[in-house]
């Protein structure tokens, strides 16, 4: 089923970062081209590249500030390079204001808004253009649970900017669907990287304890739910909000 990605040309957002190199590395490992979006995370995106192409596969970074971007630059850089797009994948994100929300100012909801909705739409949009000339393709938004609960008091702005990623990822899929561009969303649930420890207001085995599975994720159990959606696997679903999350 996985022999389908060989040769595919993918974008990862915020691919420097614990999941998103995890996707990087498993989508590589089946011969895909991979494009590693960084803003911040320079060296860690040039040691991904440099570990991918030691493999024998196609790499490239492409440096972009998705808060004062629209993203539509990268998602062209990327074609330039690449000559094409068959795979997007939205996963930078971040949480800007982590305080109660009673302390929330303008600024910190809006940084928040622009990574984790404002971006990917435009991001997707772009893609959608190529893909659409091309005859088909795989978007996948990473969302979280967050978007389920409304996130933790200091983390509202998150919650609801998630949801408005899975509301953008339902109407992508619609209209994709009549040029066989299918979009899903990953809500990915409590994963051991530093950022979703970040977010949790208990103690960490109190967070685990939770979840039903009683373990935290692996950023590789949302890296196998991405390679599924974009192999011939996920030929067949698009508008879904998949949850990756122990039961949680």
């Amino acid at each position: 089923m996985f022999t389908s990605i060989k040769g595919k040309k993918v974008l990862i957002t915020g691919a420097s970062g614990g999941i998103g190199s995890s996707m990087a590395l498993l989508f590589a490992k089946f011969g895909a081209s991979v494009g590693i979006h960084y803003h911040k995370g320079e060296d860690e995106a040039k040691k991904l590249v440099q570990m991918i192409k030691k493999e024998g596969n196609l790499c490239h970074e492409f440096k972009a500030d998705l808060l004062s971007e629209s993203g539509e630059e990268l998602v062209k850089a990327f074609i330039d390079h690449f000559e094409g797009i068959d795979v997007l994948i939205n996963n930078a994100g971040a949480v800007f204001g982590f305080k109660d929300f009673s302390e929330l100012d303008l600024a910190s909801w809006e940084k928040t808004f622009q990574l984790n909705a404002r971006a990917p739409f435009f991001i997707a949009r772009k893609a959608f253009s190529q893909m659409k000339e091309n005859g088909g393709g795989k978007i996948i938004n990473i969302s979280s649970v967050a978007a389920k609960y409304g996130g933790s008091n200091r983390s509202m702005h998150y919650g609801a900017a998630k949801a408005a990623l899975e509301a953008e990822t339902i109407g992508l899929a619609r209209a994709g669907a009549s040029h066989n561009i299918l979009a899903n969303a990953i809500r990915a649930g409590f994963i051991d990287t530093p950022f979703h420890q970040k977010l949790t207001t208990k103690n960490i085995q109190q967070r685990i304890n939770i979840i039903p599975l009683k373990r935290a994720g692996q950023p590789e159990d949302i890296a196998n739910m991405a390679l599924f959606l974009a192999s011939q696997g996920g030929d067949f679903i698009t508008g879904q909000i998949l949850a990756v999350s122990g039961g949680d």
